[in-house]
């Protein structure tokens, strides 16, 4: 498989202004999130109620106050975290293994997050809360076994090979993947069973304020380890030679990130279930623009990311007059054909 390629200072769009125009298209993302619906809020009556509530001016009760405040900006909030959230693990796994091809899907961490967090819905662990602290735990802990378990083995015999823990984590995730499917197929309930497919394959449905702390808290404190972290990044991308004669100890820094990633990735999947590709996509798309200088890429796939599934989930929500789509649907359908474009231009380039 290929590798990542290096830091290089060639063609790239400024941070700055990049920086920028995602802001610009946060807002408005969440603006759109937030108007469209089953009852559309015009744009301007959206921040109205959202300026009233946060400066604690006297409010005007009605339905409209209550899907904004209440549903909708809840929900397009968790999106951007989960989005910002999943954008920092894939840059981070994908110089993990120098892979551009890792996600969190990939070597198992999701699957192994989605088997912790299913094992506490089914046996009731979130039962306060439909996705709870006892649900993140469950999926931590998961994310963090599954992780150690692909380590475990793509280490057995000395020595570290990006290759053999891409082929590790598919191999576990398979595994964790059947498992998980056990577990569904055991719950008695049709109900809950339909509810917790629905969650696997993606879901912000339901989302609270409640909800958000815990994602919230989770996304700035990996964002800033991950920042901190860089320019060891950027090294450790070279090889681990180059890596350790830059003064990076290549070991310690992956442990280090199995430990970050496992953290986020256990705290995602337990408030949106698994959602695929937007780890994998984002990394790529911001590569192209502002390279492989990770203190320019982590904060710009965070950004993306929040942006990118904040339109998912709009799409989601309003595609279909019927029903909502998962999440996972939408980024697959959108994805696959990315990613392929991505993959004939890396092609090319090297032909």
């Amino acid at each position: 498989m290929a590798a990542l390629a290096p830091v290089r200072r060639t063609r790239t769009v400024g941070a700055g202004v990049l920086t920028a125009g995602l802001l610009v298209a946060l807002a408005a993302a969440l603006t759109v999130a937030v108007s469209l619906g089953s009852v559309d809020v015009p744009a301007r009556e959206v921040w109205t109620v959202v300026v009233r509530h946060v400066t604690h001016t006297q409010q005007i009760p009605g339905t409209r106050d209550l899907i904004v405040w209440q549903l909708r900006v809840p929900r397009a909030l968790l999106a951007a975290l989960v989005g910002a959230g999943l954008g920092l693990v894939g840059t981070a796994v994908q110089a993990l293994v120098r892979n551009p091809l890792a996600d969190p899907y990939l070597l198992g961490i999701s699957s192994g997050a989605s088997l912790g967090a299913l094992g506490a819905i089914v046996l009731g662990v979130g039962a306060g809360g439909a996705l709870g602290l006892g649900v993140s735990a469950a999926a931590f802990g998961g994310a963090l076994g599954s992780f150690a378990l692909v380590w475990l083995v793509a280490r057995r015999g000395g020595g570290f090979s990006p290759l053999r823990l891409v082929l590790s984590g598919i191999a576990v995730g398979q595994f964790l993947g059947g498992l998980c499917s056990y577990l569904v197929l055991q719950g008695g309930d049709e109900q809950r069973t339909r509810g917790v497919l629905f969650w696997l394959m993606g879901s912000l449905g339901g989302a609270t304020w409640g909800q958000l702390a815990v994602p919230a808290v989770a996304v700035a404190l990996a964002g800033v380890a991950l920042q901190a972290r860089a320019r060891a990044l950027n090294a450790l991308v070279l090889g681990d030679e180059t890596a350790a004669g830059l003064g990076v100890d290549p070991d310690r820094l992956r442990r280090e990130l199995f430990v970050v990633t496992s953290l986020l990735t256990g705290v995602l999947v337990a408030v949106s279930g698994a959602v695929g590709f937007v780890g994998l996509l984002v990394p790529h798309l911001c590569r192209l623009l502002v390279g492989g200088d990770h203190r320019r890429l982590l904060p710009l796939s965070a950004l993306t990311g929040a942006v990118l599934l904040t339109a998912v989930d709009t799409v989601a929500r309003t595609a279909l007059d019927a029903q909502e789509l998962p999440i996972g649907v939408v980024t697959a359908l959108l994805g696959a054909p990315v990613l392929l474009f991505l993959l004939d231009r890396r092609l090319e380039g090297n032909r």
